[in-house]
């Protein structure tokens, strides 16, 4: 779990902790007339256990603090909403989420996207991304809505061309060895990312094999100075903490100060159209 996302748990179990506090009630006693096991209290007011809406509405109600219940709830779910299961996300299908991305690069200036292991999504041709989305479909059992999905991701893309936005697209060599749809989808994709090399607000750069990386890393897309998200398995993470954001920042300029542009990029996808045509 992302620091921010446990630091607003603890930020939470403090404030519970004070109206317990300021209430004149113990945890254990708190916890008796709660009817709840007595190591709950302590594990909430440390952060150590996630309360639910139902937890918070007792609280405040043993404490008299029934006025502060919306705001905690508010904030509840505002944690909630920072770590997000695929399941949960992708309930609605794969067009649901596009779009979801799509509004938060509508809403942003400049983005900066890493992705060690795929194409990004914004330079994608119509056949990887339909590959991409049916493998999501299947692994995490999903409505099948990959029609919708992939001419949504598509849609997407437009706002590589609209608005003055600017993006800083960084992808990890891997990305063009990786077999997403076999060798003609691979050589259409390779072809793509050629031709996309020289649109204006793009900056396009690749993180070699032999690149020194600055840690074990997974995908990221930051928007503008205000907002993270990071790719797990199970889970989206969204990080908004700004201690958090400049470390991505910075891990970002570390990683672009590693890749090749222009030319040397250039090669690099030429390298892996020779091996797919040979």
């Amino acid at each position: 779990m992302t620091n921010s996302v446990q630091q607003a748990r603890e930020a939470l179990g403090e404030r519970l902790r004070e109206l317990r506090q300021s209430a004149g009630l113990s945890g254990s006693e708190l916890a008796r007339r709660a009817g709840w096991h007595q190591t709950r209290v302590p594990k909430i007011e440390y952060g150590k256990t996630k309360p639910s809406v139902i937890d918070i509405q007792v609280w405040c109600r043993i404490t008299a603090a029934e006025s502060e219940i919306p705001d905690l709830v508010a904030t509840l779910r505002n944690i909630e909403a920072a770590y997000r299961e695929w399941r949960r996300s992708l309930s609605g299908g794969t067009k649901q989420k596009q779009h979801e991305i799509l509004r938060l690069m509508q809403q942003s200036e400049v983005i900066r996207m890493y992705q060690p292991s795929l194409i990004p999504g914004l330079l994608q041709t119509a056949e990887y991304a339909s590959a991409i989305l049916r493998r999501s479909i299947k692994f995490h059992g999903i409505p099948d809505d990959l029609d919708e999905g992939v001419a949504k991701r598509l849609e997407r893309q437009q706002v590589l061309y609209k608005g003055d936005r600017r993006f800083h697209l960084l992808m990890g060599e891997q990305a063009l060895y990786n077999d997403v749809g076999g060798d003609s989808v691979m050589r259409g994709q390779l072809d793509r990312l050629l031709a996309a090399m020289g649109l204006p607000r793009v900056s396009f750069a690749i993180v070699p094999f032999a690149a020194q990386l600055p840690m074990q890393l997974t995908n990221f897309v930051m928007f503008d100075e205000r907002r993270v998200t990071v790719e797990g398995i199970t889970a989206e993470l969204t990080i908004t903490q700004p201690r958090e954001i400049r470390l991505y920042h910075r891990t970002f300029d570390v990683l672009v100060g590693q890749s090749v542009t222009g030319e040397s990029a250039r090669g690099l996808i030429r390298m892996a159209l020779d091996a797919r045509s040979g």
